[in-house]
């Protein structure tokens, strides 16, 4: 047998993929986060024009210029980012873009601080670079909200870059703006890389989300049109980030992936110009299942944190056993271990499924899992 890279060692294959590939015919998926809805109607015309049209050549390797042009304007309506088209690169899927990014700057000795819990490709990509990972506990009592004056502790002479994913995927916290800034500060007085996945951004409830990059010029800043959309499959994402430290992405970008879909940019062009109404619907709907969710894991017995943002709920459920026995009774889950020590005792669920198909999840959770 030919030995695999030592760089693969400490990479486990995803928790939440198992999980999916081994759901049950039936089975409620709470498990996998991708919107249950379909790529509105102008954005898949605009893809089967663009086929019409021949457009499935080769982009140029940042992506269409034209696409580029209106994250630009994005980034400055949304976000109060200025940035340049040359300073945009298109990435399959905003996955990529982490990749990415990480390649370029962190290596073996390299100190990256993670919040704890956190998405778990993260800890993947890092592993892969070399880098070294310092875990910043995320607090139920904090609402799991990543606080700058713990980032602040954590900080050495060897701390090249923090992750930071507001609203966050497991948790649906949504970062405080006086945190947001105070770590962008931070970022600029020890000289760190914020690395900043917005990915979850239009998906936010009662609150308002902030970029670091409005604060500081240390941040390279992602996003992508997998959540909002619904393009999950059509894997187009993004970042933008200084000449410089875009110019060491683009490094890597260009040697490995060349560029993205060209059929989905120009579906990704249509999403950023054309109407937002179904949008609109989805984040209304989304939160009306939160609504669901948490009441009905409260009334169980299960302490749960209203969510913020993203479509995730991270219950308190202390039963090692529980998502075994929910995925027997035909629920899917995902430990939440998978996310980091401190997500142990706790369960993610996904509300991106159907208010219905939620309900009756509730229901056989507390009929066969705590009942039975």
């Amino acid at each position: 047998m030919i030995n695999p890279a030592s760089r693969t060692k400490k990479i486990e294959l995803s928790q939440i993929r198992k999980m999916f590939e081994a759901t049950k015919p039936g089975a409620i998926n709470l498990g996998i986060g991708e919107p249950d809805f379909d790529v509105p109607q102008n954005i898949k015309d605009a893809m089967k024009r663009s086929i019409d049209n021949n457009d499935t050549h080769y982009s140029p390797n940042l992506g269409y210029l034209e696409l580029r042009e209106e994250i630009v304007k994005k980034f400055k309506k949304d976000n109060d980012i200025k940035t340049t088209p040359e300073n945009v690169i298109v990435t399959v899927g905003a996955s990529e873009a982490l990749y990415a990014s990480t390649q370029a700057f962190i290596e073996k000795g390299d100190e990256v601080i993670l919040p704890n819990p956190s998405f778990l490709l993260y800890e993947a990509i890092l592993n892969i670079s070399g880098g070294s990972i310092v875990p910043v506990d995320c607090k139920m009592e904090n609402e799991f909200k990543l606080k700058a004056d713990d980032v602040a502790e954590k900080i050495t002479d060897k701390t090249k870059a923090i992750i930071l994913n507001s609203p966050s995927n497991p948790t649906g916290a949504v970062m405080e703006k006086e945190d947001i800034k105070a770590i962008a500060d931070l970022s600029m007085d020890h000289d760190f890389l914020i690395i900043s996945d917005e990915i979850y951004e239009k998906i936010i409830y009662d609150k308002k989300h902030y970029s670091p990059a409005k604060y500081s010029d240390n941040v390279i800043t992602i996003n992508g049109f997998s959540k909002t959309y619904a393009m999950t499959g059509l894997r187009v994402g993004y970042l933008t980030a200084n000449e410089n430290h875009t110019e060491e992405i683009f490094k890597i970008h260009q040697n490995s992936i060349a560029c993205a879909n060209s059929t989905a940019q120009m579906g990704a062009i249509e999403a950023l110009t054309g109407p937002q109404d179904e949008v609109n619907k989805m984040v209304n709907e989304f939160k009306r299942r939160r609504d669901l969710i948490v009441t009905r894991l409260n009334e169980m017995g299960y302490e749960t944190v209203k969510a913020e943002g993203a479509f995730y709920v991270f219950p308190k459920i202390e039963d090692k056993d529980f998502v075994r026995k929910a995925a027997d009774a035909g629920v899917v889950t995902v430990t939440g271990a998978a996310f980091g020590s401190n997500g142990e005792g706790h369960v993610r669920m996904s509300y991106a499924n159907s208010y219905e198909n939620i309900e009756k999840a509730m229901n056989i959770l507390e009929e066969r899992v705590i009942n039975g």
